[in-house]
This record gives C-alpha cells, structure tokens and sequence, in this order.
C-alpha cells in the first residue's frame, strides 16, 4: 500500500488544462495521435469531445475533472506502476484516477494497442 497523502492535495488543485498539453507532446512524439488520446479519455472519463474542449477551457481543476466523470467500470483492470506508485494500491480516489488517466497515457505512448489500452473494449 502506497501513501499518497504527500500529494493528494496538490494533485486535486491541480489544472487538467495544464497537464493536457504534456499528454498531447508525450503522445505525439511516439507517432501517436491527439484523436487516439482523446478516445483514451473519453474511454476512462464518458466525456465527449466537446465536453472535454470545455474542461480544458474552463480550466478545471483534477478535482473538478473527475467530479463530472463517468468512471469506466473497467478502469479498476488498469495496474502497474506509474509515477513509482502500484496504481491499483493508491488509497486516494482521486488521486488514484488521475494516475489511471496517466497510466493510459504511458501506455498509449509505449505503442501499447489501442484493445489491450481500454481493457478489452475496444470498437472498431
């Protein structure tokens, strides 16, 4: 079991806005998409690519990001490490989503395919 409480706080005024443009670069520069990245999120999230244009314009907060979200309830099969914590031991909810957005992110940057990255529920 991971604690996480160092950060919690930090992680939940953080701004999505301000993280989103990284997930873009990081994406980008392994030959992927911002469409694939979008499809990542919405998969995790259930927000819709307007809905997500106006998260990043409003400027929401982590905190506020996840509040409206429709948690996919295959999102508890993500695991593995990222950010040197186990995510399926990250006792903070919050906390806890935003590094299971991170861990689809790496994934998707490692060339990971796009069925194994949203856990089986991948549509053609």
């Amino acid at each position: 079991m991971n604690d996480t409480s160092h950060h919690d706080a930090r992680i939940a005024n953080m701004t999505f806005a301000a993280v989103y443009p990284h997930y873009v670069t990081k994406v980008e520069k392994k030959g992927r998409t911002k469409d694939e990245l979008h499809q990542v999120i919405t998969w995790l999230t259930g927000y819709d690519e307007k809905k997500l244009q106006e998260l990043i314009e409003d400027k929401v907060t982590f905190d506020q990001f996840f509040q409206g979200a429709h948690i996919n309830p295959n999102a508890q099969l993500i695991t593995g490490v990222i950010c040197g914590y186990c995510v399926e031991d990250i006792q903070n909810p919050l906390t806890q989503k935003v590094r299971y957005l991170d861990k689809l992110v790496d994934e998707l940057a490692k060339g990971r395919k796009m069925e194994k990255i949203l856990r089986g529920s991948f549509k053609v």
